[in-house]
């Protein structure tokens, strides 16, 4: 079998912008540079690939050689801050040609970044973009709360949630009540 074909994508996790805003803990499977890194999500899974549907509400193009995108997409709980940049040109065309506000779909890769001062700041680095409807933002939504409680109804019987407990201290009744909350938001 060849090295290619041994290789599978990691799945897009649905996470709240709340959730993913208290992400802090990072780490990499295996030793070479190959390896995927991951983040440690406070409900207790482990990602390397998120997918996100909310308002793209800003975005700004920076750079002179370097060109890069940045943007906030908003979901019924926080802001996610998104960037494509030349690693990611088709990501970046598709982040250029959109014009805010709209509904999008991301999926990409987590990124933390500690300031000097010691401040986590955690951002979407995009692999893809696209405009969606208000149907789809609410079954994302939908799909997102039902992904969160289940992964708070195993919180405690997994590695991956025990060390989220460890590391966050997580108390599931705080992410239960973002689902939750975030249900309000649809309108079915």
């Amino acid at each position: 079998m060849s090295p290619q074909a041994a290789y599978e994508r990691e799945p897009a996790r649905r996470v709240f912008a709340s959730e993913l805003r208290e992400t802090r803990y990072q780490f990499k499977e295996g030793d070479d540079e190959k390896s995927p890194t991951f983040v440690l999500l406070p409900s207790g899974i482990r990602s390397n690939r998120i997918f996100v549907v909310g308002t793209l509400t800003e975005k700004q193009r920076q750079g002179d050689q370097n060109i890069f995108y940045r943007g906030r997409v908003v979901d019924p709980t926080g802001t996610f801050f998104i960037m494509a940049g030349s690693y990611q040109p088709e990501a970046m065309q598709q982040l250029a040609r959109i014009e805010a506000p709209a509904f999008v779909a991301v999926v990409g890769k987590p990124n933390l970044y500690t300031t000097p001062d010691g401040t986590c700041l955690v951002s979407v680095r995009v692999e893809s973009i696209s405009v969606v409807d208000r149907d789809t933002r609410d079954l994302w939504v939908l799909d997102t709360a039902r992904e969160t409680l289940d992964r708070l109804e195993a919180f405690g019987t997994t590695e991956d949630s025990k060390k989220a407990q460890e590391e966050y201290g997580t108390q599931p009744d705080v992410y239960r009540k973002i689902a939750y909350d975030a249900l309000t938001q649809v309108q079915l």
